[in-house]
């Protein structure tokens, strides 16, 4: 598993090239300038800070007394602040839980939301366009597979779990079986004791 300095380097370096060199969130990097944004996520043991200054986001693993707001969540919803409409949602239902200044948070949801990656823009310095693009279309449908395979499978297993569902007796069904086979055993001991009556005679 990846040590935390190696995550923070990792995420430093992703953030910036993201949301630092896309012009059409200027006006909400310049809100977010001087704040500090914690999270705290619960797979991981350490928080993850985010300084936000004009010209970069500095990532770093300890917490500050400084922080304009704290936001603890798991690693699975983490994707789902994409979509700065579902902030509200998540903080409804008990996922994302919010300390202090609520709009540090819109704010960074909005920039992830404005900007966009191209993972073919990253790669042409190195391969070239062509070769760039071709990569980049061969992950979009390698994750579209992945993705449509995966909800195959999980519907295939729900079918599954129901129909093993309808099989499975009931209550009923299992204490009437229980009365059948006690009057069997009943009635074996009867025969039994009959058979050896007419053994000594």
């Amino acid at each position: 598993m990846p040590t935390m300095p190696m995550i923070t380097a990792l995420l430093e370096q992703g953030l910036n090239r993201t949301l630092w060199q896309d012009r059409g969130a200027k006006s909400t990097r310049q809100r977010l300038k001087g704040k500090v944004l914690t999270f705290v996520i619960r797979e991981l043991s350490q928080p993850i800070v985010l300084h936000f200054s004009e010209q970069q986001i500095d990532v770093l693993s300890t917490i500050t007394s400084d922080s304009d707001c704290t936001v603890s969540l798991s690693v699975q919803v983490l994707p789902k602040l994409q979509d700065r409409k579902n902030l509200t949602t998540l903080i409804k239902s008990g996922q994302v839980e919010v300390e202090g200044d609520l709009q540090v948070i819109q704010l960074f949801s909005t920039l992830i939301d404005l900007a966009e990656f191209d993972p073919a823009e990253y790669l042409a310095p190195w391969v070239g366009d062509l070769l760039a693009h071709s990569v980049a279309q061969t992950g979009k449908n390698i994750t579209n597979f992945l993705q449509r395979t995966f909800i195959r499978r999980q519907s295939q297993v729900s079918d599954t779990l129901i129909e093993e569902w309808r099989v499975v007796p009931g209550a009923l069904e299992q204490a009437w079986f229980c009365e059948e086979v006690q009057a069997v055993e009943r009635q074996h001991t009867a025969l039994e004791e009959r058979l050896s009556k007419l053994e000594s005679l």
